[in-house]
């Protein structure tokens, strides 16, 4: 990630609380991955911090880094 964001986040947590703590959860991703979760359900990630549709397991990635899918991480099931 360009901002130097990626060597302080170590996980998903960890993106989800850095970008709820800049106001910017509800930002749309540079670039709408589809996601196919643990569970099996595909979707397309429409915002940088976005809950499964099926099992609620929640993704997050920042928006400076949301251009790259690997950049994606997993938080835990309905993580806020």
């Amino acid at each position: 990630m360009s901002c130097g964001c990626t060597s302080k986040l170590k996980d998903g947590k960890d993106i989800v609380d850095h970008v709820k703590s800049k106001g910017k959860e509800n930002f749309a991703p540079t670039v709408a991955h589809e996601i196919r979760c643990e569970c099996g359900e595909t979707f397309i990630l429409e915002t940088v911090i976005m809950n499964c549709p099926k099992c609620e397991m929640t993704y997050a990635v920042t928006p400076c880094g949301s251009d790259d899918k690997n950049n994606i991480k997993l938080a835990g099931i309905k993580y806020s």
